[in-house]
Order: C-alpha cells, then structure tokens, then sequence
C-alpha cells in the first residue's frame, strides 16, 4: 500500500484535480480491466493516462485512432522480405503493457473488431499464427462526446469490454487554476514508483479481497432489474431500455469494487465501493430505445431510478473482517 500511496503522489505532482477519473484508472489497473474515458477536450484524459504509466514502468504505447487507420496499423502484419524470399511479422503497437488508444471511436469497424480479440483474449491473431501480448495488459481508451464527424459509434459488443466508462466534467475554479499556474512551469520529471512486479503483487492482493455474498446478489440484481425493469415496479423506465446490462456488468462491479476496497485499505468490500462504481460499471451496457435517444434520457438517469429500487443491503462489517 505504501507504494500504491507513492505512486498517487507522483501522478498528482501532474494531474491537478480529476480525483475520481484517476481513482478509476487505478481501480481498471489493479483489477486487471480496462477503462473508457469520455469527455470533452482538455480534461487531462490522455495526460492522466501517460503518467500512471510513466510511473508505474512497463512499455506504453500510444495510437491515434483516426479514420484511415487500418488493422495491421494497430495488431501488426506480415511483410514479405525479398532478400529472404520469406514473410516475417511485423507485430503492432499493441504488444505493449499500456496501450492508450486515443479518440478510438474515430476509427472503422475493422479497426475495431482487431482490438476486440485483443482486449478479450490478449492475443492478436495475424496470417495462421497467435501471438500473446505482454502481461499485465490494459487498454485505456479515451472519446470525444461532442463530435459526430468522423467518428464510428463503438459496438456494444466492444463497449461491453470495458470494465469501467467513466465520465469526465469541467475541473472546479481552485483545479483549474492549479492547471493554468503549472502550465507555467517546466513539466516536472516523474518517478517510477511501482514495477510490473509490484502491480501483478497488487492484482494478487486485490483477488484475494473478500466479498459479501449479500453484495454479489445486489449486483446481480441490479443487472436484473435493468433487463426486466417492469418486474421490478420500473414502469417509467421499460420504455427507454431495449437490452439491459450484460453478465459482464456484476462481473466487472464486484472485481472493480474489490480494487477499490484495496486502494482505500481495506482486505473486504463495503456498500460503498460499490455504490461509488455501479454507474461507471453499468451506464455502457445499457442499449437505449430509440424513444430514450429522441428525449436524451442519459443511462445515468435510468440507474438512479433502478438504484432507488434495488438498495444496496447492509452487511456486518465485523463478520466481512473475520472472513
């Protein structure tokens, strides 16, 4: 924990604010997903991705998504070498520990599809060979909510790997100050704090955290009532879901909530991990009617409603330690 403590600080001797963005960084990190950022431009998005991995050591690699990318761009390719008079492969930039893919609604259907296998299976496959990336691997991928040109909305089957989509908003008066007056000065030089070694040591910990069984329930019923939401007294809401969460949604809750539990010193979950991660684990697997998209009714909106249905239970924290 002393070095997870290390490495906080030396992210926000650069990233002045966004503690909720960086916390879920973190909590996608040690709980071995991967995390999508949405927010307008300027919000540190990229900046806070390049300094958790500046400082946590492994190779990072960044790719501009952009319309004209194609596969071989991001998983690699064969080249034929005349020389030789054989093919050799070239792999891509995503055989690396950190890739930040950038904007990555902005490239093709294709591109996407190469980077689903990826992110699922952690391999890439290229001509008849299989080859693995490095571990640990994480995707941290970033998208511009306010542009519609040029960009390829991301399928929900892709969506639906990402353990995390989080939200970024304006920084605060105080944050954004603080941002201004560091522009000023010379970016300073950042320390690795935290090996591959020690974050596989942190994924271990993480997996070992203990979980109410009254607490996985909650999660599946949540998922539940966002599939049926009629059975749950949801009325208002039936209209404006056309396939609620998939199974990946408690999945990811309770592994990421396990994370959070460990960033905040603890060995065992609380309501309050999960409470403070169900949005960011369910908003994007959420499928919206057409009647939801015409009135802009945002998933967020939707799981207030279904949170105030399904409340989270009380557990005894003194059994939740003993266990």
């Amino acid at each position: 924990m002393e070095k997870l403590e290390q490495a906080l600080f030396e992210i926000r001797r650069v990233i002045a604010g966004q503690e909720e963005m960086l916390e879920r960084v973190l909590v996608c990190l040690l709980a071995g997903g991967h995390v999508l950022i949405e927010g307008v431009p300027g919000l540190a998005k990229t900046l806070t991705i390049k300094t958790t991995a500046a400082v946590l050591g492994g190779s990072f690699q960044r790719v501009q998504f952009t319309p004209d990318l194609v596969p071989s761009d991001l998983v690699g390719t064969r080249v034929y070498r005349p020389d030789k008079a054989e093919f050799d492969t070239e792999l891509g930039p995503v055989f690396c520990n950190f890739l930040l893919a950038d904007e990555i609604n902005r490239a093709p259907a294709k591109v996407q599809s190469a980077l689903l296998e990826v992110m699922q299976e952690q391999q890439v496959t290229i001509g008849h060979n299989t080859f693995d990336v490095p571990r640990p691997f994480l995707v941290l991928a970033t998208q511009n909510p306010i542009e519609s040109e040029g960009t390829y909305p991301l399928p929900e089957a892709q969506v639906d790997r990402f353990m995390l989509k989080v939200l970024v908003d304006y920084p605060t008066h105080d944050e954004e100050l603080t941002v201004v007056s560091r522009s000023l000065e010379s970016a300073p030089s950042l320390e690795q704090v935290l090996s591959l070694e020690d974050l596989q040591k942190l994924q271990q910990d993480v997996a070992a955290v203990y979980v109410d069984p009254a607490l996985i329930s909650w999660t599946v019923d949540v998922a539940t009532a966002t599939r049926r939401p009629r059975e749950h007294g949801l009325d208002d809401v039936a209209d404006y879901v056309a396939y609620g969460a998939s199974p990946r949604g408690p999945i990811s809750l309770v592994s990421a909530g396990r994370a959070l539990a460990v960033i905040r010193g603890r060995d065992y979950v609380v309501p309050g991990d999960l409470e403070a991660l169900v949005r960011d684990a369910f908003r994007h697997r959420l499928v919206l009617s057409y009647r939801a998209l015409a009135e802009e009714v945002a998933p967020d909106t939707i799981l207030d409603q279904v949170l105030a249905k399904v409340p989270v239970p009380q557990i005894d924290l003194g059994r939740a330690r003993v266990a």
